[in-house]
Formats: structure tokens, C-alpha cells, sequence
């Protein structure tokens, strides 16, 4: 993995106690190059995916790669409830060498398979959301054969493009659903947020024929939170596990200026905080990440601090 980075201590800022009252003391730096084994009732493994070249491929606006800086230095101040027998370990970044995209994703897969295999709950921080195909897979070597992942995706865009010019920020999704359709399989997927003046006719069509999940923007929010949650249960159901993936850019620009493609349009934190409630309460989560922060364009790092609070809230439900 030559395009890795060692974690750095001053990413991890904020108040001091003597009682570890605070997420930045409560932080173990580690290398995914060294031998680790969790002997802990409960290990998360933190993972930066520090690119944008799945974006800038996409023609959005770059800036993720500085990313998953930006949520350790907000997560660092957060306070700190896990308990003494839970270690949060933070691994450094993966970053993208030479455009080399696709190396970067089959390098994510090693680390997340490495993370599983260490009896450790992967979390990566974004970054560009190409890193899904990478996530999923290192998701999917890790599990024996015949078990199936249902991909949850909070977004406003499908990322089911095609990858015939190689894969971006829009292509993962649309990755995985071929490499099931070739083996007379169904990718389990599950978009919330869906909006129609972010996505074309023929992405609608795909996800469609494929007989994928999805609820539009309009009905994802507190007015049908009992319509959002029966669907949610209903496909947490019909899978073994789950892999849960958070696309800053969903929500609305009132809460995320700081992505790669925002919108005023977007959905609101308190139905996405409902929905993870179902999904952590389940005991299927399986790998999780936030995915398109892009500092540039935040505004008093609030875009940061809601990819660090949902984070937060993870940590401590898992």
C-alpha cells in the first residue's frame, strides 16, 4: 500500500481531563501495517479514503480528499461515552497516487477485510464515494459464501452510472450491480433520498430493472417516518448484513454546504439519526462510511461537525 499515511496526533484536538472525557484521549493511533488483534468487547477501526479523483473523474467539485481530516479534528472535541472495554483506533488514510483510482479502492478492500478479520468495526471517512465499491468488497471477502450484504445508501444521487470510461464517484453502485447480474445475482441495495432533479430517467430505469429500493427525497423525512421505517425494516430483513453508506451531499445545503455537489433540496439529520437507529438496533451492521465532505465550500465546519456527530452517534449505538 504505497499510497498510505500514519495517523497523526494533531488531527486529534480539543479539551484535556484526566478521565478521558473527551474522544481525542480516548484515540489509539495505529498502523494497518502492523500486526493488530482486538482483545476488547468491541474494536472501531477509523479509516480516512483521502481522494477525490473519483469526483474530479465525475466532474464535481474537488475538495474531499480533505475530508477525512476535517471529521477527526471535530470528532477529537466531541465528548467520549464509550466505555473502558471499547478501543477507537485510528489508521492513517488511504490516499490516491498518480490518478490511480482503482488501485486506491483494491487497497481499501484490503484494509477493510484486515479490519473484519481482527474482529474490529470498520468506519471510513470520505473522501470521494467511490470508495463504496472498494468498502463493499472488503465487505464481501470477508463473509463466507452465500451471505448476503444489503447496501443502505443515504444520497441524493443513485451513483449508478456507468463505468465505461472507468469508475467515478457515480459509478459504484452501478459496479456492483453487473458484478452480481454476471453471476445470476441481485445486488440488495437500498437508496434513501432520492431526488429526480439529481438523477436522469435512464438511472431511474437501471435501479429499476434491477430491482432495486429506493424513496425519493419528498417521502424521506419526519412526515413519513412510519412509511420510511416499515421499508427500512423490511429490507433489513431480507439480508444477512448490512453496509451502510452516508452521502453528505443528500442533505440539504441548510446542513451541508461543505460536499461536492450540494442542494438546498436535500433531507434533514433527524430522519437520517431515525433510520440508524433501525439499522444499529438490527446487529447487521457490518461496515459504515460518510462519504463527500469537502472543506472548501463548508462554512464554520458545520458540514464537518454533522459528519463528525453522525460518526459520534455510531460509535456509541454499534
Amino acid at each position: 500500500m504505497s499510497n498510505y499515511k500514519l495517523p497523526r496526533k494533531d488531527n486529534w484536538i480539543g479539551r484535556s481531563s484526566d478521565q478521558q472525557l473527551y474522544l481525542n484521549e480516548k484515540i489509539i493511533l495505529s498502523s494497518i501495517k502492523s500486526p493488530f488483534q482486538s482483545n476488547q468487547n468491541k474494536t472501531i477501526a477509523l479509516l480516512g479514503y483521502s481522494s477525490d479523483e473519483g469526483v474530479r473523474r465525475n466532474h464535481g467539485r474537488v475538495g474531499s480528499s480533505l475530508g477525512p481530516d476535517a471529521i477527526r479534528k471535530q470528532l477529537g472535541k466531541m465528548p467520549n461515552h464509550l466505555d473502558n472495554n471499547t478501543q477507537l483506533i485510528d489508521f492513517g488514510n488511504l490516499e490516491c497516487n498518480d490518478e490511480d483510482l482503482e488501485s486506491l479502492q483494491s487497497d481499501l478492500s484490503v484494509a477493510v477485510k484486515f479490519f473484519l478479520d481482527n474482529n474490529a468495526i470498520p468506519i471510513i471517512l470520505g473522501g470521494s464515494h467511490d470508495l463504496a465499491y472498494g468498502h463493499y468488497n472488503g465487505l464481501a471477502q470477508y463473509l463466507p459464501e452465500g451471505k448476503t450484504i444489503g447496501i443502505i445508501n443515504f444520497d441524493a444521487h443513485f451513483d449508478l452510472r456507468p463505468n465505461t470510461n472507468g469508475n467515478t464517484s457515480g459509478t459504484p453502485f452501478y459496479q456492483i450491480a453487473t458484478e452480481h447480474e454476471a453471476k445470476n445475482e441481485s445486488i440488495k441495495y437500498m437508496a434513501l433520498g432520492i431526488r429526480k432533479d439529481a438523477n436522469t430517467k435512464d438511472l431511474f430505469e437501471f435501479a429499476e430493472t434491477h430491482h432495486a429500493n429506493y424513496l425519493e427525497q419528498k417521502y424521506f423525512c419526519m412526515t413519513y417516518l412510519e412509511h420510511v421505517e416499515l421499508r427500512l425494516m423490511q429490507f433489513i430483513e431480507d439480508v444477512d448484513y448490512l453496509y451502510t453508506t452516508i452521502d453528505l451531499d443528500g442533505f440539504s445545503s441548510a446542513y451541508a454546504t461543505g460536499v461536492s455537489a450540494s442542494s438546498p433540496m436535500g433531507f434533514s439529520p433527524d430522519i437520517v439519526l431515525k433510520s440508524l437507529k433501525l439499522i444499529l438496533e438490527s446487529g447487521k451492521l457490518l461496515g459504515l462510511d460518510v462519504v463527500e465532505l469537502n472543506p472548501n465550500y463548508d462554512v464554520d465546519d458545520q458540514t464537518a461537525k454533522l459528519a463528525a456527530s453522525l460518526v459520534h452517534y455510531v460509535i456509541h449505538k454499534v
